[in-house]
């Protein structure tokens, strides 16, 4: 495909984190008492910002004790580091190689910008990143805001970048501003989830996306 600027999600796409995500949210509200749900379903909220994630868990959820559970789950999950070993098996090489065909390379995520940029650093991608943007200083996905400010930065119009990403979230996201989308399906939703959403293609492999890239 022919596009000027590629745009990852982060969780279960870049990187392998979805599990860790979900057990650091299963810990941190069962210690404060509220009911152990499903691990599908702190699964199924990644992607989105803290906030929308909690009051899709816990409808009815205070702002007090979603902060409590918040407070909790940054102890849980900011006991691990992010490494060059959780990212995903040639990922590193596809950024790289994005970067050198000359292609603007960006993310947009549903971390909080402490999260992400803990991450960044501490994965060894953040260098190929022109733009980033996160969940707690825009709106979280499915709006589309994240991705209006990052084809802003390169002036470009939406139909010009391309939203790679694993959940149902990413490919939304993209769809409601006419940018293509790739699904892939090692993160949190299969094909039968994402391709409800249009996306240019829904690849399995690492060496699939690479082909759709044109790398």
């Amino acid at each position: 495909m022919k596009v000027k600027v590629v745009i990852f999600d982060w969780d279960g796409t870049l990187v392998d984190s979805v599990e860790h995500i979900a057990e650091s949210l299963h810990q941190a509200a069962t210690e404060l008492g509220y009911p152990q749900l499903e691990r599908e379903a702190y699964r199924d909220i990644i992607g989105l910002g803290m906030i929308e994630a909690l009051e899709k868990l816990y409808p009815g959820i205070s702002r007090e004790e979603m902060n409590t559970i918040r407070e909790g789950y940054g102890r849980y999950f900011f006991s691990k580091v992010t490494t060059p070993q959780n990212v995903f098996a040639g990922m590193a090489d596809v950024v790289t190689d994005i970067r050198g065909a000359g292609l603007g390379c960006s993310v947009a995520t549903g971390k909080s910008r402490r999260g992400l940029d803990i991450a960044l650093d501490s994965s060894g991608l953040g260098p190929h990143f022109d733009t980033t943007r996160c969940a707690d200083e825009t709106r979280s996905k499915p709006d589309p805001t994240m991705l209006e400010e990052i084809v802003r930065f390169y002036g470009i119009d939406p139909s010009e970048a391309v939203m790679i990403g694993d959940t149902r979230y990413d490919l939304d996201m993209a769809q409601r501003i006419g940018m293509p989308s790739i699904g892939v399906e090692w993160g949190v939703h299969k094909r039968d989830v994402l391709g409800d959403y249009s996306p240019h293609a829904i690849v399995d492999t690492v060496p699939d996306l690479r082909k759709v890239l044109g790398l």
